[in-house]
């Protein structure tokens, strides 16, 4: 996905207004990896462009009429850009613990999918969306696959542009799947699938808009082969992102092969899905093959540890991937299988994991997984050259934490206390484009407790009409006896 933007002309200092975040450690996640101690960023909250990185003195200087916003004790860096959730499973944290995948589809996420309203998607979008920003996310992408009436896609776009985030919304589908328990009620017809996502397309989809729209063919157990190649054409004709679910658990591949006869990562690239547009999802049962494949046709991977340890699917061979050249960004996924929308959290369980699966301490850094989350995580996306690193002429996405909390004091390293110690209530302010969306924690252009007032009784409502209210008094569980 290519920017949908212009970048402006060079701007004289103090010809416009002006935001300068001055004496912070300005972590840049340009191409030299600078950390600048007492450094400062401007930017134009009009034009919604970085306009200058360096030391404090040098752009108070440069800037002398600006707005300036003290840092001190507290870290600078772009905004996490979160390469796959779920926006509708806010409403189902905690429903489907300690379930393997497909029994948690089946169980809970189908027949909750089923009874979804565009009210429960907008209430569930408003919160998920909200609740990323403060917590430092400043781009994420929707895998957005259950429709079973209209309009649901709308109601997630409508959340997404209230509360300011950047995002693509994939619009996904499913196709097949009902022999395996997939409710008829998911399952669309691919020429309506696919009408609706150019629909969806011909709005959002153009120069200077936030969200954008993507395609999502769901996994391989719920789409075949005639749904791979047309969302490749319409790919292809209209430069949409791709992403889909890839050999996320060993049910993944048994029915690929039962239905295909192959893997589900050869299937997709027999279909011409696989291409440098196309983001697969978890990948956590890719063989040496399928990364063959993935690398050949410059594939990127969304590496999503929380919830591949909580559907004990598996840990993916990310460092593996990663040697291939393959680029990888980082995910929560939905909020049903990972509990929360957080990016801390999902670096530090990138960090940690390959350490502990492969005993090697050295594997993964905390640098690594901070480039995951913000500039890899772009490049996932097709972005790289709009977020994710903190340069003169891209969008102004930046996130300001604090350093100076119990958790993270004394300071050594700065990255390192953001991806180890950090608790994930550290992000202070959060700006997208440049506009001001989170400040002292809290979003800006939405209201916190009308936003979860509204969003837990759409939850509540959902799980009376799923048949699902069971799950959440559900008996004491201190062991599970097979």
């Amino acid at each position: 996905m290519t920017s949908a933007h212009t970048r402006p002309s060079a701007e004289s200092p103090g010809s416009a207004p002006v935001t300068v975040l001055s004496g912070g450690t300005v972590v840049t996640m340009d191409p030299r990896r600078r950390v600048l101690e007492d450094g400062a960023v401007a930017f134009s909250p009009a034009s919604g462009y970085l306009l200058a990185v360096g030391p404090s003195t040098q752009l108070r200087a440069d800037y002398p009429t600006a707005e300036l916003v003290d840092c001190t004790g507290r870290i600078v860096l772009p905004g996490f850009v979160n390469t796959h959730t779920h926006l509708f499973q806010t409403l189902l944290k905690g429903l489907g613990d300690d379930r393997a995948l497909a029994d948690w589809f089946t169980a809970m996420t189908g027949p909750s999918a089923v009874e979804l309203t565009e009210e429960d998607c907008y209430a569930a979008a408003l919160h998920g969306c909200a609740e990323a920003l403060t917590t430092g996310t400043t781009t994420l992408v929707d895998f957005m696959y259950v429709h079973p009436r209209p309009g649901l896609g709308d109601a997630v776009v409508a959340a997404m542009e209230e509360v300011g985030i950047r995002a693509v919304m994939a619009r996904g589908y499913v196709t097949a799947g009902a022999d395996v328990g997939v409710p008829a009620e998911l399952v669309q017809t691919l020429d309506g699938a696919l009408a609706d996502a150019q629909r969806l397309i011909d709005r959002w989809n153009r120069p200077g808009s936030r969200v954008r729209i993507g395609l999502a063919p769901c996994m391989s157990w719920t789409v075949d082969a005639a749904t791979l190649r047309e969302t490749r054409a319409l790919a292809d004709a209209t430069a949409a992102l791709v992403t889909m679910h890839l050999a996320e658990s060993p049910f993944d591949i048994t029915e690929a092969q039962r239905r295909f006869g192959m893997r589900d990562v050869p299937f997709a690239a027999t279909t011409g899905l696989l291409g440098p547009d196309l983001l697969a999802v978890h990948c956590v049962q890719c063989d040496e093959h399928d990364i063959d494949l993935l690398a050949t046709h410059d594939a990127k991977v969304s590496h999503n540890p929380c919830s591949n340890l909580y559907l004990g699917s598996g840990i993916a061979p990310i460092p593996q991937m990663q040697r291939r050249g393959i680029t990888v960004g980082l995910a929560s996924d939905g909020p049903a299988s990972s509990s929360n929308h957080s990016m801390l959290q999902a670096m530090k369980f990138a960090a940690l994991i390959h350490k502990g699966a492969l005993r090697d301490a050295e594997i993964m850094t905390a640098e690594k997984a901070l480039e995951m989350a913000t500039i890899d995580g772009a490049a996932a996306l097709g972005m790289q050259d709009v977020i994710g690193s903190l340069e003169p002429g891209k969008r102004a996405d930046v996130v300001v934490a604090e350093l100076s909390s119990l958790c993270l004091t004394p300071l050594h390293q700065p990255v390192s206390a953001l991806v180890y110690s950090a608790r994930g209530d550290e992000v202070d302010r959060v700006y997208v484009d440049g506009q001001l969306v989170v400040r002292g924690g809290a979003p800006v252009l939405v209201n916190p407790s009308e936003v979860m007032q509204r969003s837990a009784a759409a939850a509540s409502a959902l799980t009376h009409r799923a048949g699902t209210a069971a799950l959440a008094r559900r008996p004491w569980r201190s062991m599970i006896v097979s």
